[in-house]
């Protein structure tokens, strides 16, 4: 939640006039709870999700960062209120990136040139035609130097959204 990718990743989203709701899983900060492997942190997000709607209503947006990256795209698949999803620095070369469901709504992905984490190669075999990915060259799995340019693709994205995809409330 207090990582620097993940907050700004959301003063992305708050310039772009979207109410965020930032979160730690299961187990992570100061929160309860043990890390399930990405299992109960599902519940976690759909939870989140549940919150968000209560707060802000509908449509939502879904994003995050590395294994919340892979966590969302699992707990939203199939979920109607979801309408648009931005993952960065997805962990495809881990074991929280297997068996990811590609997104069925509008994506972002955005990677570092040199995520050991996310290859670019492993990111754009996985994500084919279905969203957009920016490669950020030179940054790393925590885009280290490059969190500008990270924050411009997402605003750059939501700028593209249609009214129907255009959630105002995330989760991050």
């Amino acid at each position: 939640m207090h990582n620097k990718v993940v907050y700004r990743g959301t003063q992305a989203l708050s310039r772009s006039g979207y109410a965020t709701l930032r979160f730690n899983f299961r187990g992570a900060g100061a929160s309860e709870g043990v890390h399930d492997n990405g299992r109960g942190e599902v519940g976690d997000l759909r939870a989140a999700l549940d919150e968000a709607e209560r707060r802000g209503g509908l449509p939502l947006l879904a994003g995050g960062f590395s294994f919340g990256a892979a966590v969302r795209l699992r707990a939203i698949d199939g979920d109607p209120r979801v309408k648009a999803y931005i993952g960065i620095g997805l962990p495809l070369a881990s074991l929280s990136g297997r068996d990811l469901p590609p997104p069925r709504v509008p994506a972002l992905f955005v990677t570092g040139g040199n995520d050991a984490f996310g290859p670019p190669a492993m990111l754009d075999q996985f994500v084919g035609g279905s969203g957009q990915i920016v490669v950020v060259p030179g940054a790393d799995h925590f885009l280290t130097g490059h969190l500008e340019t990270m924050q411009e693709a997402i605003m750059r994205f939501l700028e593209g959204l249609t009214v129907e995809q255009g959630a105002r409330g995330a989760t991050a």
